[in-house]
């Protein structure tokens, strides 16, 4: 139910001259929290949680003396038949003429939820109606809008399209290098019921400085995507509407600017200066560090705060579980995750079972997060001067080593310290069950388990193990030689067990094996592995691709080998790997300058949603190929591709918290949720889904009676709703959406350092 005490916060901006867009946000979530229980004669626990008290839900019980409580809304709700009707709006000004809106149309979306009940939630909603106008707005002109029939006060404004914000401009919200190679914002506009607004071709815009409001630049609009336009090999158009591409990119002055559209508005302001990169680095690189296990979070690190969870020395014990990850659907098999790791849990305790990282609405940690020390330890590998330099704020900042290695350490490490004596990698820790509702990452009552060692992850370890011992071999030789010897050790078990396995195997497995391969192979000389790699690799044929589905997927080995000059090289792979990294390369390339916005794929075919989504920058093969290249298109493509998810897009947000005007504000954090606080800087979310391809998620039922258009009618470049219990939205993980925006920025930031003179 709502609860009355606050009103509409009301927002009135141009689109066009004859529209005016108003924005109504109705309602706010005032959040459940943890406190004491006391039992109460006639307290009644429903399936074993809800407490019940007097006929009333008031929450779950999370132990016998704590209650999470629910959450409530409050605020009054709006019809929206009344924000859609024409008689609602009056606009006035010192001109005898009332303006009546001749249409009106709208869209609603929710700003949160609020989990009112065990399975009742409540909706704060923006509604954005536009009134299209039987006339011009006049430049210069102070208009009044009222509202007639709800209690909304009047609001007054000035029409200026050169001060005002307009929705329909989008730009990057954390600017631009000066020299960057491409500078662009976007026009574009979907008005819910009312479909894509046509702009006329050719609108001027501007560059105006903040503060002196002084023209900086002038250029005109550039039509980039036409209405009902496909962007990809699938035949879809994400967008639902006609874009505009608004390019400055011969604009090279620093300051700060707003970008404005004539007769449209402006864009919010955003920086032109050189370390617009590095601080978006900075801020991707440590939200790895606010999604550590096993340390609390605390200043003088961050003023992000929570205690220390999952270690040992506060209780947490950790059992053996027989099951392997490889096995089950939280790896690459097919069994049950939890059952079948309770079902395997032995007696035996795993002793130093702490550290690693979480991923979102889990305290899981799994080996696929080792894709994250990989991707670190590469990025480190093409720019060490530069990475020995930027401090991140770490826990381990005063040591002498590179702060980017560190980071990459602290997720391997992890699963050294669970190395076995026959040199087995296990899969990670796991709980018995998804979280308890209203319980802590350091509260957790479920029983937890590690996997057991298998091949799958001693292969994956092995090679990242492999990959640092070679980066640290000059500098630290004692703890490269302790990360060698782990390496060859995980190899040596993995083979093993490869030499005696007769299952059929998935792909993922044969893929680990080659790349674990080609790294012992350039640490250690040994031809061995290096006929290991050549025997497994895909590019003994020419016509070979890095990725197919269900067969293949060698990328990071290709860019591996493409570099490699050491020992006796097959100089045909060499070359084959190269060719399939610039075919890959390049349709990605070809796909971002289809998009309208610009945005690309780790897979062509890939659908939009999950870890597959826009809020993640696809860049990884764009940057491969500008390294082996050098070639400035590389360049432009790369900064093309990141602008949607740093606010170049419908929803004028950036994806990672704590990056612009506008960030998610409800990520699925289960801790930050339950400890009342904003979510911590540098948590990228998946982004932007397809409902049209996960048409059957369960939340979108919930939606559709709040959503308008309904939610399988958005244009999915929009279909970002901010709502916390929406995992293929706002969820996230450490491997598929945190670690590419720290790769992509932080090249970005070392390759113009490098250029500087």
């Amino acid at each position: 139910m709502f609860i009355t005490d606050s009103p509409a916060q009301v927002e009135v901006y141009p689109v066009q001259a004859d529209i005016l867009a108003v924005q109504l946000d109705v309602g706010a979530t005032h959040h459940g929290q943890q406190q004491p229980y006391e039992r109460r004669p006639g307290d009644r626990v429903k399936d074993g949680t809800w407490l019940k008290r007097q006929g009333e839900f008031l929450g779950t019980l999370v132990n016998p003396k704590l209650l999470y409580t629910f959450d409530r809304l409050v605020g009054d709700p709006l019809d929206p038949d009344w924000v859609a009707s024409p008689n609602s709006y009056r606009l006035t000004s010192n001109r005898p003429q009332t303006l009546i809106p001749s249409q009106v149309y709208r869209k609603t979306k929710p700003l949160d939820m609020a989990r009112t009940g065990p399975w009742e939630f409540a909706w704060p909603l923006r509604h954005i109606a536009y009134l299209q106008l039987p006339t011009d707005l006049v430049p210069g002109q102070t208009y009044t809008l009222q509202f007639l029939g709800e209690a909304l006060k009047p609001v007054e404004f000035t029409y200026d399209p050169s001060q005002q914000v307009s929705e329909a401009v989008h730009i990057s919200q954390v600017g631009f290098h000066p020299d960057d190679p491409l500078k662009l914002g976007y026009l574009s506009l979907w008005m819910g019921d009312g479909g894509g607004l046509d702009f006329p071709e050719g609108q001027p815009f501007q560059l105006i400085e903040e503060g002196s409001n002084r023209v900086a630049y002038e250029g005109v609009a550039v039509r980039s995507k036409a209405m009902d336009q496909t962007e990809d090999p699938r035949e879809r158009d994400y967008t639902l509407t006609e874009i505009h591409r608004l390019d400055f990119s011969d604009f090279d002055d620093s300051g700060r600017y707003r970008l404005c559209v004539e007769t449209v508005g402006c864009s919010r302001p955003f920086p032109v200066n050189e370390q617009v990169w590095q601080d978006s680095f900075y801020t991707a690189a440590r939200g790895l560090l606010h999604q550590r296990s096993g340390i609390a979070l605390e200043e003088p690190f961050t003023d992000y705060e929570r205690p220390r969870a999952f270690h040992p020395d506060d209780g947490v014990t950790v059992y053996q579980s027989t099951a392997k990850l490889m096995d089950v659907d939280m790896g690459i098999g097919d069994e049950d995750a939890f059952e079948a790791l309770v079902k395997g849990k032995t007696r035996q305790v795993v002793d130093d079972a702490w550290g690693g990282y979480f991923d979102a609405g889990d305290w899981d940690r799994r080996i696929q997060h080792l894709e994250v020390p990989r991707y670190l330890l590469e990025l480190y590998g093409l720019y060490p001067d530069y990475f020995d330099n930027i401090n991140l704020n770490l826990p381990e900042s005063d040591n002498q080593r590179a702060d980017l290695l560190d980071e990459a350490l602290w997720s391997l490490d992890f699963y050294r310290r669970l190395q076995a004596d026959n040199g087995g990698i296990s899969g990670g820790i796991e709980s018995a069950e998804h979280p308890r509702m209203g319980e802590t990452s350091w509260q957790e009552s479920l029983t937890v388990m590690a996997y057991a060692p298998g091949m799958w992850s001693s292969y994956l370890y092995a090679g990242v193990a492999a990959r640092a011992a070679y980066w640290l071999e000059e500098t630290e030789p004692q703890l490269a030689s302790t990360y060698r010897d782990s390496a060859l050790r995980a190899m040596a078990y993995a083979e093993a067990a490869y030499a005696q396995d007769t299952q059929e195997r998935h792909h993922s497995l044969d893929d680990a094996r080659n790349l674990a391969a080609l790294e012992l192979f350039r640490l250690t000389g040994d031809e061995g592995w290096h006929a290991l790699f050549l025997e497994t690799t895909v590019f003994q044929d020419s016509e070979a691709r890095v990725y197919v589905w269900d067969s293949h997927r060698q990328k990071d080995a290709a860019f591996l080998y493409s570099r490699l000059s050491q020992g006796r090289l097959s100089r045909r792979v060499q070359q084959n790997a190269w060719n399939a990294l610039m075919r890959d390369a390049q349709e990605l390339g070809q796909l971002a300058e289809q998009t309208g916005f610009g945005w690309t794929k780790t897979e062509l075919y890939e659908p939009i949603g999950w870890g597959n989504s826009m809020g993640t920058p696809k860049t990884t093969a764009l940057i491969r190929a500008h390294v082996l290249t050098g070639e400035q298109t590389y360049l432009t493509q790369i900064i093309r591709a990141t602008q949607f998810t740093l606010g170049a897009n419908p929803n004028n947000m950036a994806f990672t918290t704590g990056l612009g005007h506008h960030s998610p504000q409800n990520p699925l954090i289960i801790d930050a949720r339950i400890m009342g606080s904003d979510p911590p800087p540098g948590i990228t979310v998946y982004g932007p889904m397809d409902t049209t391809i996960y048409e059957d998620y369960w939340i979108l039922d919930l939606l559709a009676d709040q959503v308008y258009p309904s939610p399988w009618d958005w244009p999915t470049v929009e279909n970002y709703f901010d709502v916390y219990l929406y995992p293929p939205v706002t969820e996230f993980t450490v491997m598929q959406s945190m670690k590419t925006p720290a790769y992509t920025w932080g090249y970005l930031a070392a390759y113009q350092a490098a250029q500087q003179p």
